[in-house]
């Protein structure tokens, strides 16, 4: 997202603890929040002063914020309105946004989803160009680096956006999987559409099979209303399934009618649900191996593996660290309402030291750790140490200690011996095999590849 827009939020709901995060959040951002408590409350605030835009609950006593988004649109036509809604009214939600609503955001909700969508919103009320988060952008630092691996990736994303097929993304955790998710929905004819996202591994297989699929109300003990499932709330734009190799083998069998036909039926339900989705999934798992133990569907595995994609670990783009490690520092002096931080050579000698196995997520949590707890605002080797030691099984012996600049050469070569004893180490232990090797390694075989060349192994 680019430099946030100045811009005035009216906020509607009904509860005053999330009013006072969400202006909390909006004012941090940039934006000036303008809270109201109920529907009436809002509308009288709209006739006093100018607003660009409305965020306002569904569910509210007295007039819901369906009501007022049809009020907004008589009386302020051109002030968007953004409606927050639990699981249980999303369908509300929908067909709001066909009586006008500019977009919806789901309880509870995400900090970045929330600014995109009012980012978008404001933009559209001041009638400038809508920003648009696919490759070439920096979501999180997703696209921030100019090595080879990246520039291959933001290539084969662009590519794989465009069409209808579905994506599977490979790859490490921490590697951004639904960054990427999100890029490739919008740079996709589907991007006005919902980008919905289900993390499999976080649920068990009950609740993931009324999550995915919904249910109907008296469906179990409890199921008071009917509740639609994600596959639903997904019609029109994009599903993201995360961690799809933890799915069993139970829902395997009704996610692959879903993807094969286009059609489902909520649990306890003996109507048939066709809907039009997209589907992107993400496993840092290798499903191959799965696919041979029988513990993941064959024929499950080809439909998802239409365009695979594989997202380089931070060792394949070791020469994006320098600006993935700058941008988050601005980043997080920002959000926390620092000086801007600079970072010394040895500073960043001894961060291009670490192994960083969490890849880039890892990376951004260390960098805001050390905006929030240096002094600053000049970084330097023994402040980076310092707090890496803090850290256990992160940091090696070579990073225990403050690096002065002049030994940069001597890390280097270091890091390079370490490199290549690995590299020989998983030669021997797949008997030459090179697929195994690399998979061994945790790196794709082109990497491998120019690894052991650059190594004079070949």
């Amino acid at each position: 997202m680019s430099e946030p827009l100045k811009g005035h939020v009216l906020l509607v709901d009904d509860d005053p603890a999330l009013l006072k995060v969400l202006g909390a959040l909006l004012t941090q951002a940039g934006l000036t929040p303008h809270p109201a408590s109920n529907a009436r409350d809002a509308l009288a605030l709209l006739a006093r002063r100018p607003i660009d835009v409305v965020l306002s609950d569904v569910r509210m006593p007295g007039m819901s914020g369906l009501e007022l988004l049809a009020e907004v649109g008589r009386g302020w036509p051109d002030v968007p309105v953004l409606l927050m809604t639990a699981h249980g009214t999303v369908p509300l939600a929908v067909e709001a946004m066909k009586a006008g609503a500019a977009d919806f955001v789901l309880k509870p909700f995400d900090r970045e989803e929330l600014l995109f969508s009012l980012h978008k919103a404001l933009l559209r009320a001041q009638k400038e160009p809508e920003p648009t988060r696919g490759p070439g952008k920096a979501p999180d630092g997703l696209f921030v680096g100019a090595s080879r691996a990246l520039a291959d990736v933001q290539s084969l994303l662009a590519r794989a956006a465009v069409g209808t097929a579905t994506v599977l993304l490979r790859g490490e955790s921490g590697t951004g999987k639904e960054l990427a998710a999100r890029a490739v929905h919008d740079g996709s004819p589907r991007r006005a559409g919902p980008f919905v996202k289900l993390h499999c591994a976080a649920l068990p297989d009950t609740l993931l099979e009324s999550e995915l699929f919904g249910y109907e109300k008296g469906a179990f003990t409890g199921a008071a209303t009917r509740k639609p499932g994600r596959v639903e709330l997904a019609h029109g734009g994009t599903l993201f399934l995360d961690e799809i190799g933890d799915v069993s083998q139970a829902v395997q069998v009704k996610l692959l009618r879903v993807i094969q036909e286009r059609e489902f039926e909520r649990l306890g339900g003996t109507q048939t649900v066709k809907v039009d989705v997209r589907f992107v999934a993400a496993t840092h798992q290798p499903l191959e191996d799965l696919v041979r133990r029988g513990t993941f569907r064959e024929d499950l595995f080809y439909r998802l593996n239409v365009v695979p994609l594989w997202l380089p670990s931070l060792r394949e783009r070791p020469e994006d660290i320098e600006p993935l490690a700058r941008h988050f520092l601005d980043v997080h002096a920002k959000a926390n309402g620092r000086p801007p931080f600079t970072l010394s050579a040895d500073g960043l000698a001894v961060l291009q030291s670490q192994p960083w196995p969490g890849n880039v997520r890892q990376l951004q949590n260390f960098m805001e750790r050390l905006v929030v707890l240096s002094d600053g605002p000049h970084l330097t080797g023994t402040d980076v140490a310092r707090e890496l030691s803090r850290q256990p099984g992160l940091a090696p012996p070579l990073a225990a200690a403050p690096l002065p600049s002049s030994d940069t050469g001597t890390l280097e070569s270091r890091r390079k011996d370490v490199e290549k004893d690995a590299l020989v180490d998983a030669l021997k232990r797949t008997g030459d095999n090179r697929t195994l090797a690399a998979r061994l390694l945790g790196i794709s075989r082109r990497t491998l590849y120019n690894k052991l060349e650059e190594h004079a192994l070949l």
